[in-house]
């Protein structure tokens, strides 16, 4: 597993002072740039081939959210390749205590074209470099995310704006879940987040949130002007 160890900085917590889950979702998506940086698959290898891994799914686990100043590990490694699909796990532990698990971590990327814009077959030389490690155990759940027909209630839109892009020019995976949890405004601990990621998103669209309620999940659906999803973001609460 490639591994990089961080001090938890004060500009990552929130008003208890302890890491937010939007930083723990930036803390997992830097370890996996890291490591292909590190491989020489980085992002001057993608656009040069004019290739681009785009996330389709993510399954968060946390056990807990450190404090500021806390030192941990964050890893990654990836489990399988098939077709147009990468499947990669993540794992934050306690620095001092790499036993202790902080969130584990499945997901699901797509190889795309983007001279074609459509998906590719990943091939050898671009999955060997990352290798094929065994899974890490936790209880996976399906990549699809069913979007209640009735019973949301939308909330008050608004459009991209250049702060939720990253360098591909789309909306950044962990931006849906900040848009999400403003849309909730909510007081409540996530013990688990999926997001299931359906459409790319960029400067100037219209994004509308709804919301459905239901016991301890919150699912917000990330509608964009045609009212189909961008993503939609599923939070299991304590």
């Amino acid at each position: 597993m490639y591994t990089f160890d961080s001090r938890v900085r004060y500009s990552e917590t929130d008003e208890d002072a302890r890491l937010t889950l939007e930083s723990m979702i930036d803390y997992m998506q830097d370890c996996t740039n890291f490591q292909s940086e590190d491989l020489g698959v980085g992002l001057e290898y993608h656009r040069e081939r004019q290739i681009m891994w785009v996330l389709n799914f993510w399954q968060i686990v946390i056990d807990e959210y450190p404090r500021m100043g806390e030192w941990i590990t964050v890893g990654t490694q990836s489990f399988g390749f098939e077709k147009m699909f990468g499947h990669r796990n993540f794992l934050i532990t306690q620095k001092d205590a790499p036993e202790k698990r902080v969130a584990v971590a499945n997901s699901l990327w797509v190889l795309m074209d983007l001279q074609k814009g459509r998906p590719m077959i990943v091939s050898p030389e671009i999955g060997e470099v990352y290798g094929v490690h065994e899974p890490l155990p936790m209880e996976y759940a399906s990549r699809k995310i069913k979007v209640p027909g009735e019973g949301g209630e939308a909330r008050q839109g608004f459009v991209v704006k250049e702060y939720h892009l990253d360098t591909n020019h789309h909306v950044n995976n962990g931006q849906y879940v900040r848009m999400a949890l403003e849309a909730l405004a909510e007081d409540f601990v996530v013990r688990e987040l999926r997001v299931e990621y359906r459409k790319q998103a960029v400067l100037g669209d219209e994004i509308t949130p709804v919301i459905y309620c239901r016991d301890q999940e919150r699912l917000v659906a990330l509608n964009g002007s045609d009212g189909k999803p961008y993503a939609v973001v599923q939070f299991f609460i304590k």
